[in-house]
């Protein structure tokens, strides 16, 4: 697989490979949070196997001069915890890979590696300081003492990371980072690999969030106050993170016995005036169905996030994929509006989930946001960001003595009041109703409340958000992506360098903005990318625009694309 022109110099990828239980992540925390408060960019993502021991799982640190958020296949420095690490990222492994390992883990005729190897006694280090558990911590300041990070920093962040666990244990850590560090820094002024990546002082400021977190800032500048959610991987760390917040913003929390339960305390809530949330994975949405349907019927919103995960049935709980866009597409029997949002990074996962819940609010439906599991658990640093720009408007009115819930509005907009503000009697009902919420079969009167319903998407798709263009305006080739491709689509379009391919991406699927079409019909050759084997949004763009699109680079492994991937299928493919 061809390599991206990266400059090791400026742009160093990092993986740490072992088994589960063995604390990968631990070192993950550590150099990154460790990295970013000495200046230097980072992006951190994770592909684990669902198993709480054993297994291969691994970490990629990329460390750069710039802003970097997409994942790359390259390894500049590998970190094996297991002897099975090495055949776990073999193909990933060049002549350029510099290999970190302790021969009692990893004999040196064991596994053959192209790149360099550096034999270092990690477990011989840790079990003079009291055990294997101090291995990790070495291995982390080795690398550390690669790019020469003050060592008074890292000591401050152990000190913090362990506090806890009482002074004989953090000072056990602090003589590890001494052993460790002093080992990279002599691999560093050796010559032998050597960092030379400018730190920026303005990047120690910055933040570090993980896709959970950002659409749980979201959430929280929209108001939310209320999410009900039956815990399944992946989706479950907007749950925890919301959960950390409750006290300091006023938001319920409510661990449901089961995704049915979950759905319909949601939308209960928002009947009462909640702004609620839902937060779920395939397996755990099909179980919703019936409860959006319900939204769509009483017109009362709910937002629900749904992080993908490879499926059918439980699939590969832990693993990424997009094969979950036409299920949303299609959720529910019957008829109703909704919208459906695929965030892209972190700035747009915390804009468009506030923007859910205002839209949910104004036109009474059900608003889905589409992630998948490399977007929630990949974090890397960002500017602070300004919520004082983020208003969340309340589509709330105060109810008289002869308020109507359903009466019928041209636009389709009942004015929509809540239980105890007002005189009025706010019903609802399941059922087909009447503009007071009384059961009808009323044939004529059923014909207009669908059609109330259904006027809303006039007004809906005013305020669609139009798909980014990315490259010339006067393109030929024209390269079509959707959610969590977006950083990596992007970083490979800088690498190919043609003045004549541009990057549309949909951060909106439904309904699509009336820009699509014109780009679309625009370009000469059209190469579409996504994370499914069926390509799901090509076969709904050729329901709504018409083209057939040929060109499809799919991947359904239950991994993400990588950078180079998408060089070498995009260059494969250009006519």
């Amino acid at each position: 697989m061809g390599q991206p022109r990266m400059n090791k110099k400026e742009d160093i990828s990092i993986v740490l490979c072992g088994e589960a239980g063995q604390g990968v992540q631990t070192v993950e925390r550590i150099l990154v949070h460790v990295l970013k408060r000495s200046g230097f960019h980072v992006f951190a993502t994770k592909e684990y196997m669902s198993r709480v021991r054993g297994g291969s799982n691994s970490t990629t640190i990329r460390v750069s001069s710039k802003r970097v958020s997409a994942c790359v296949d390259k390894i500049d420095i590998l970190v094996p915890f297991h002897a099975g690490a090495i055949d776990h990222v073999r193909k990933r492994i060049s002549a350029q890979t510099m290999v970190f390992a302790d021969p009692q883990i990893v004999p040196e005729n064991a596994s053959a590696v192209a790149g360099e190897r550096v034999n270092i006694p990690f477990v011989q280090i840790a079990e003079e300081l009291g055990g294997s558990i101090y291995l990790n911590i070495v291995a982390a300041s080795v690398v550390l003492g690669i790019f020469l990070i003050d060592e008074g920093l890292i000591s401050e962040c152990i000190r913090q990371y362990f506090s806890q666990k009482g002074d004989e244990i953090i000072q056990k850590n602090l003589e590890a980072v001494r052993k460790g560090y002093e080992i990279g820094r002599d691999i560093s002024q050796s010559g032998r690999f050597k960092a030379e990546i400018p730190p920026d002082p303005q990047v120690a400021d910055e933040i570090l969030l993980n896709g959970a977190e950002a659409v749980g800032f979201g959430a929280l500048a929209a108001g939310c106050n209320f999410l009900s959610s039956y815990p399944m991987s992946p989706s479950t760390g907007v749950m925890v993170f919301l959960s950390q917040q409750m006290m300091d913003f006023d938001v319920l929390v409510e661990q449901a016995e089961d995704e049915i339960s979950a759905i319909n305390m949601a939308v209960g809530a928002s009947y009462t005036g909640a702004r609620s949330l839902v937060t779920t994975s395939g397996g755990g949405f099909a179980l919703m169905i019936e409860g959006i349907s319900l939204s769509g019927m009483i017109e009362t919103p709910v937002v629900v996030h749904l992080a993908q995960r490879p499926g059918p049935a439980t699939g590969l709980p832990t693993r990424t994929e997009q094969a979950d866009l036409e299920m949303v597409l299609y959720a529910g029997h019957g008829e109703f509006p909704r919208i459906i949002f695929a965030p892209g990074n972190l700035e747009q996962a915390i804009m468009l989930t506030q923007k859910a819940f205002d839209l949910a609010d104004k036109f009474q439906i059900p608003v889905l946001i589409l992630t998948d599991q490399y977007f929630v658990d990949s974090y890397y640093n960002t500017p602070s960001l300004d919520f004082s720009q983020l208003k969340a408007e309340r589509h709330v009115v105060k109810t008289d003595k002869d308020y109507k819930r359903y009466s019928l509005q041209s636009d389709g907009i009942s004015p929509r009041g809540i239980p105890g503000y007002g005189e009025g009697l706010v019903g609802v009902d399941s059922d087909e109703h009447d503009q007071e919420a009384h059961i009808t079969e009323d044939l004529e009167l059923r014909t207009k409340m669908v059609d109330k319903r259904l006027h809303k998407m006039a007004l809906i798709k005013e305020e669609t958000v139009p798909p980014a263009l990315f490259g010339p305006q006067e393109f030929k080739i024209l390269i079509i992506g959707w959610g969590s491709t977006y950083p990596i689509i992007k970083e490979a379009m800088e690498i190919i360098g043609r003045d004549d391919l541009a990057f549309l991406h949909f951060s909106q699927i439904f309904p699509l903005h009336e820009r699509t079409q014109p780009l679309i019909n625009q370009a000469e050759q059209i190469i579409i990318i996504e994370n499914n084997a069926t390509s799901q949004l090509g076969r709904f763009l050729k329901l709504h625009t018409g083209v057939d699109i040929q060109s499809k680079i799919l991947k359904y492994s239950g991994l993400p694309f990588s950078v180079e991937e998408i060089v070498e299928g995009v260059l494969n493919r250009i006519k």
